[in-house]
């Protein structure tokens, strides 16, 4: 039963000054005590040797005081311990202040529903209590104090000054017998330890809970700590008039009022109307707009976000899915959807579920909510087991890694995503995993993981295909635009005003393709299938995928020995996949007759006459004789041209060294430090040096760099042959006529690493300095470019060979492809087209421009078509496909084969080239005045598949290069000219010179079966190193053994026109 009083405003005082006085007084004491300890320290500090002396001749003194002092500060250093949230009794300490501080709290709302002048007695059963917990709140706080190391800095604390305000009033309450609410209000503020308790109940864990927790906190104990200072002000009144503008108003109407206040409603129905009150509310106002519109809306966000992605998805029985995750960011999700979503009309039914670690931003819901009909996002991390249960991995069609090409440490990037794939695997060892690699050495752990499948799961190596795409650009000037041009996508629709414009952007629509054959097609050699695609179906059929018993895989323009099966897949350059669907649906019987392609559908056809297929040993590959007076070497998979190491000291050039001994070389220009991270140099390499080109087609390497950098690279290039080291920059002219760079094939310009910055526009700096620093140059010659001179030499006419200038020929790669604006007017040519469009501009077209930033498309396309990467991947890097590197051991890759039979097996593959019309084997072919006639000529009769044109620009000088312009597969019926140069699958070691057509055998199959028996039959006494006449005399055996008179053929002028025109 609650006995109330009338407290006097002397009273009221007597409880507000015992606090202030406390306060204030232990202030004034702790300063007088420092000062005090400074003085007497200043004054030992003079006396030292003095009193040194004196404890040293009372040694039992000296021994008490040592004890003395530390005592005390083992003491305080237990003290501490114990109050600390490390130990126990500190942490049920600091839960029981909290716990008691929220009951006095309560208290105080109990309280606060009397009158503020009356006295609460001590028959009201609440005062005892909440007397009872001050006691315990006197005892903590004389612990804290004893434990605090600088007492001035405790005093001033706000857990401090809430225990001084709240304290005093209680015993003053005991000696008068009457409580008062006074400043008890101040106990709101311990609401703002509620995150720390919770964290030691291990109530929140994650870091969302936690910022939501600290938000609340704030909230609570401003809401409560103004209100209940409105409720003591208006409730007394002001001072100085003794009370007599007060007003009675609960607690809770002080509430409403300062939520009004924060709010910054206002609706003006409770006021202040003490002046103490209005001026409160007037500061209170100005901090509550900062207040409430910062807290108010992340806790909404975070309380929305937490309910909104950490739900579970919901599988739905038919319609499928795949999970996406690692670098979720707007640029990258942007970019996967517009690539993923290119497929939609076929598989519209796909879902796609994103994980982050982090809840989204604004950006990229705004971006998920104008996909909402194809996107799922969920808050979680993939290396946590619950997290991956929730988003039902184990039903998706496949997991998609992302990777951040940007960031600063593409190591670390890499680690983080293979235990990505490690968690997935480990919790569903059967799920698809499609995963994007920075560096290419981070490859090899992935395979290591025990349920990693190569034939379900992908990697992109972005490394690895990025500078393969340069290295083949360097090998055959325009193949890196050629190839780059068959993954693009044009988004808008462009229309050009000139010709050759309108026939590069043509080109631009075609795309690589697969699809199984008409069984009308079994035991059909390759190029007839071939030539019937594409004068009958107007297709262009590149590959297929062989099985057999010999070899398994893809097989770029495989031989006339190689016979189509049932249900093989071709690969083919065309504009959409209805197009490529004719040629599942052609019949010999119902489409013979057939002369529009459009036309050809599924026919009714049951009966088909299908050929046999021809039995026996399958032969590929061709052979011809050369002379080299090289030694041969590979690695152990054959794939590449190899050697012992060799020291980096012996490879690095000096400016006093002859720079005439280096022509038709490849200069590449690397931009690092001895702190860069590596961009695996060795990817650029290894097409360079791919065993299918002989050695007299191998070109020298020249690095020009920091000497540093490269020294860090050379561990993964030294097995490599003719690789040459430059110190210097490009961004010097002196360091670029070291390198003979006027005599060179191709200088190719690598983007450095990349370094955070905040712009994207000074990433390729150095990359654009050095371009025009290289496209200053000008040679006096009239001859043309070394590596054109096979096929151009005959196209120079009179005038052009009189030229007394030419440009180096240029690769540079650009990290932004929004900087291609700044080397664009590099290509020295009028019109060029506009935009910033990197796909669409001159430099590119011309093959003199390169970036990566299409790779990222590749993950779509490999989810959707897996064979197409495949194809890309044995195209750039030199002929890996995922069969062969599943074989290959790193310990065993870097060492010298054994075994030449084994090592030329696998060389006998196709290569890509540039032939002339004019100087090379295709001037026999007659009539070639359109590009169907090329194809079925050289195809049929040499095997060489033509692909595309490397066209001069109109009115522009031949002589170079840069000149000319890339078309992506022309129609049968595009007219050719006499100087356009031909992009060609060669078959290994044909003799693609003019002089050679009609003398020698240029077409001869290699039985593969027969080369494995004589392999192993002589394992042992073959060794590593075989000279030209060891070569000669077992490519002769080898002849004699295989080849059948029914084999030979004639290659005159005169048999390729008969067959060129029964043909067409």
């Amino acid at each position: 039963m609650k006995n109330n009083i009338d407290c006097t405003i002397e009273i009221q005082r007597i409880f507000i000054l015992s606090s202030f006085v406390t306060f204030f007084y232990g202030l004034f004491f702790i300063y007088l005590c420092r000062v005090i300890y400074r003085s007497l320290k200043k004054y030992k500090t003079t006396t030292k040797r003095k009193i040194l002396l004196e404890l040293l001749q009372q040694k039992s003194s000296f021994k008490v005081q040592f004890k003395r002092f530390y005592l005390r500060a083992l003491f305080r250093e237990r003290l501490q311990m114990l109050l600390s949230a490390q130990t126990f009794v500190g942490q049920v300490l600091a839960i029981l202040v909290f716990v008691l501080s929220i009951g006095s709290l309560i208290i105080y709302f109990i309280n606060s529903t009397d009158p503020v002048g009356s006295c609460s007695s001590y028959e009201d059963v609440t005062i005892p209590v909440d007397l009872t917990f001050n006691a315990f709140f006197s005892f903590y706080f004389g612990l804290r104090f004893l434990a605090a190391d600088d007492k001035m800095k405790f005093w001033l604390e706000m857990n401090s000054i809430v225990d001084i305000f709240t304290i005093p009033p209680t015993f003053i309450s005991y000696y008068l017998k009457s409580n008062w609410l006074g400043l008890r209000f101040l106990r709101a503020l311990r609401l703002l330890e509620l995150p720390q308790i919770l964290q030691s109940l291990q109530a929140i864990k994650t870091s969302a809970s936690v910022k939501f927790s600290k938000l609340l906190s704030i909230i609570l104990s401003t809401c409560f700590t103004a209100a209940g200072f409105i409720h003591l002000v208006e409730n007394s009144g002001d001072p100085w008039l003794r009370g007599s503008n007060s007003r009675n108003i609960s607690f809770f109407d002080s509430i409403y009022l300062v939520v009004a206040t924060m709010s910054t409603v206002g609706f003006g129905d409770v006021v202040p109307q003490t002046t103490l009150g209005r001026s409160f509310i007037i500061f209170f106002t100005l901090g509550s707009l900062i207040l409430f519109s910062k807290y108010i809306p992340e806790m909404v966000e975070l309380f929305a976000n937490k309910r909104k992605y950490v739900n579970s998805y919901e599988v739905v029985k038919g319609k499928k899915f795949i999970m996406v995750c690692g670098n979720i960011t707007v640029d990258s999700v942007s970019a996967f959807l517009s690539n993923f979503l290119r497929f939609k009309s076929t598989h519209y039914s796909t879902e796609i579920v994103f994980m982050g670690e982090n809840p989204p931003s604004l950006e990229l819901e705004t971006l998920f909510k104008s996909y909402m009909a194809y996107t799922t996002f969920i808050s979680g991390s993939v290396l946590k087991w619950e997290d991956l249960k929730r988003v039902a991995v184990e039903y998706a069609e496949a997991c998609l890694i992302i990777a951040n090409p940007l960031c600063s440490d593409s190591h670390a990037e890499d680690i983080s995503n293979i235990l990505r794939v490690l968690s997935i695997k480990n919790y569903c060892p059967n799920t698809r995993v499609i995963i994007q690699i920075l560096q290419s050495h981070n490859k090899v752990y992935l395979p290591k993981i025990p349920s990693w499948n190569w034939k379900l799961d992908n990697i992109i190596c972005f490394a690895e295909l990025k500078l393969g795409f340069i290295a083949q650009g360097c090998q055959v000037p325009g193949l890196c635009t050629f190839l780059t041009s068959l993954f693009v996508e044009l988004n808008k629709k462009v229309i050009p005003k000139h010709l050759w414009k309108k026939q590069f952007i043509n080109g631009l629509k075609n795309k690589i393709l697969t699809q199984r054959l008409s069984d009308d097609f079994e035991g059909m050699t390759f190029p007839e299938v071939s030539m019937i695609c594409f004068t009958k179906l107007n297709l262009m059929l590149i590959a297929i995928e062989h099985k057999s018993a010999l070899y398994s895989g893809l097989i770029l323009n495989p031989p006339a020995q190689v016979r189509l099966h049932k249900n093989t897949i071709g690969f083919f350059i065309a504009e959409s996949a209805k197009e490529v669907k004719r040629a599942l649906f052609y019949c010999s019987t119902c489409h013979s007759d057939v002369n529009n392609p459009e036309v050809i559908a599924k026919c009714g056809c049951k009966t088909k006459g299908h050929r046999q297929n021809i039995t026996g040993q399958e032969a590929f590959g061709n052979i011809h004789n050369e002379n080299e007076h090289h030694h041969w070497r590979f690695d152990t998979s054959g794939m590449f041209h190899w050697c012992k190491a060799t020291a980096f000291d012996k490879v690095i050039l000096k400016r006093s060294d002859k720079k005439s001994e280096f022509r038709n070389h490849v200069v590449a220009c690397v931009f690092g430090d001895a702190h860069s991270t590596l961009m695996g140099l060795r990817n650029f390499v290894m097409p360079l040096r791919a065993s299918n080109y002989t050695l007299k087609e191998l070109k020298d390497i020249v690095f020009i760099g920091s000497l540093d950098y490269l020294q860090r690279e050379w561990r993964f290039l030294r097995n490599f042959p003719q690789i040459y080291i430059l110190p210097g920059s490009a961004l010097y002219s002196g360091d670029l006529h070291a390198a003979n760079v006027q005599e060179c094939s191709m200088c190719a310009v690598l983007s450095p690493p990349y370094k955070h910055s905040l712009s994207q526009m000074p990433v390729d700096t150095e990359t654009i300095m050095a371009t025009l620093n290289i496209g200053a140059l000008r040679i006096s010659c009239c001859a043309p470019a070394p590596s054109m001179i096979p096929v151009l030499e005959s196209n120079l006419t009179g005038d052009q060979k009189n030229l007394k200038e030419r440009r180096i020929p240029i690769l540079t790669e650009l990290r932004n492809p929004s900087n291609i604006h700044l080397i664009e007017q590099l290509s020295g040519m009028k019109g060029s087209l506009r935009g910033t469009n990197l796909h669409l501009s001159t430099s590119f077209s011309t093959g003199a421009v390169f970036s990566g930033s299409f790779l990222d498309s590749l993950l779509a396309t490999a989810f959707y078509n897996y064979r197409v990467l495949e194809l890309l991947q044995m195209l750039v890097t030199g002929g890996i496909s995922a069969q062969l590197e599943q074989h290959l051991d790193k310990e065993r890759h870097c060492e010298i084969s054994d075994s030449f039979t084994a090592a030329f097996s696998v060389r006998a593959r196709c290569k890509l080239g540039l032939l002339s019309l004019k100087s090379t084997i295709l001037s026999n072919v007659k009539p070639r005045d359109h590009f169907g006639q090329l194809f079925c000529g050289s195809l049929s009769h040499f095997g060489i598949l033509c692909l595309g044109l490397y066209r001069m620009i109109d009115g522009e000088d031949c002589s170079s290069s840069e000149r000319r312009f890339v078309i992506t597969r022309p129609s049968k019926d595009f007219k050719l000219l006499p100087s356009d140069l031909v992009f060609c699958a060669i078959p290994f070691n044909t003799s693609y010179d003019k002089k050679d057509a009609s003398s020698q055998q240029l077409y001869e199959p290699i039985n593969l079966a027969r080369m494995k028996k004589t392999s192993d039959l002589h394992h042992h006494s073959t060794t590593t190193f075989l000279n030209r006449d060891s070569e000669s005399n077992y490519l002769a055996t080898q002849k004699q053994t295989m080849l059948s008179p029914k084999d030979t053929r004639s290659y005159s002028g005169e048999s390729v026109k008969e067959h060129t025109e029964k043909i067409m």
